[in-house]
């Protein structure tokens, strides 16, 4: 197997930073140039391959130069990009022969599309032995980017004269001053393993790895009721969910959760065993695999 990302092929720093799409829209000029790089990197890699698999759909267009069958994973960012070219879009997802989504939110809208094969392939989750103590006094943990998708403002408003811990970084990093930044691996397990809940506020996610992660600590988990989240949490049995952009029920369900030790405890260990069965590699590897001589089959 190969695998084609960023420092494989140049990316004219269009692949760091706030990502591709927000800097090719500061210098569109490097987009032609890095579908090239990627174009040629992809036809190399894939010379003695059966098939391509491609992440995002905006990708499919640098795979075409491999002249393979494609099979297609969709995260969201992807989605929410195409909905402002919905034929162009289209034309690209049904150039895969199958098509895998993260949740089944965006199997929906990839079927919406006109994907000819779409499948649900959730992300897999790697379930730790031990799950850690929550710490003294309980700290309430959000892990991801800081951007308004994100629900940070939220976040913020929500989360006044709580033991807020971030990790992360983005373009409202000046709204949450005492941000860790991105971590190790290791370290962000760690911070999973001490904290009492983990807030996901966003306002749309296609999948939702934090709360996937956090369940998989056995942590309980405040969520908005949007894309991947609302398919991972069941609302008061796995966690709590509210409507996207409402910081005082988002308080509420912290506050909630701060004044109930037994409650926290009762949802995080229903959450770890939902990730356990619904979640798991080995489940995941097979669909994929299946997914793989499907699109071989259908030459």
């Amino acid at each position: 197997m190969e695998v084609v990302a960023p420092g494989v092929y140049r990316d004219f720093g269009l692949a760091s930073g706030d990502g591709i799409f927000a800097n090719a829209h500061r210098r569109p000029w490097a987009l032609p140039p890095l579908l090239a790089s990627m174009s040629m990197a992809v036809r190399r890699a894939a010379r003695e391959a059966d098939l391509v698999h491609v992440h995002w759909l905006q990708n499919i267009v640098p795979a075409l130069a491999a002249r393979k069958p494609l099979v297609l994973t969709l995260h969201g960012s992807d989605i929410a990009v195409a909905s402002r070219a919905t034929a162009v879009a289209g034309r690209l997802a049904r150039r895969a022969r199958v098509v895998l989504a993260v949740s089944e939110s965006l199997a929906a809208e990839a079927r919406q599309l006109g994907a000819r094969d779409v499948r649900l392939v959730p992300n897999g989750i790697e379930l730790p032995d031990q799950i850690g103590q929550e710490a003294d006094p309980p700290e309430v943990l959000f892990v991801g980017r800081l951007g308004p998708e994100k629900g940070i403002e939220e976040l913020v408003a929500a989360a006044s004269g709580l033991d807020l811990v971030v990790v992360g970084d983005g373009p409202l990093r000046p709204l949450v001053p005492g941000t860790l930044g991105f971590l190790p691996t290791e370290e962000v397990a760690a911070r999973y393993a001490r904290a009492a809940i983990v807030v996901c506020p966003s306002r749309r996610e296609g999948f939702g790895l934090v709360c996937a992660e956090a369940m998989a600590y056995g942590r309980p988990v405040v969520a908005t009721a949007v894309g991947g989240l609302a398919e991972l949490v069941v609302d008061g049995e796995t966690g709590l969910l509210v409507e996207p952009g409402d910081p005082r029920a988002l308080r509420a369900a912290i506050d909630r959760l701060l004044a109930d030790r037994d409650l926290r405890r009762r949802l995080g260990a229903a959450g770890r065993e939902r990730i356990r069965e619904l979640y798991g590699w080995h489940s995941v590897v097979d669909r994929t695999l299946a997914a793989y001589g499907d699109a071989l089959g259908a030459r």
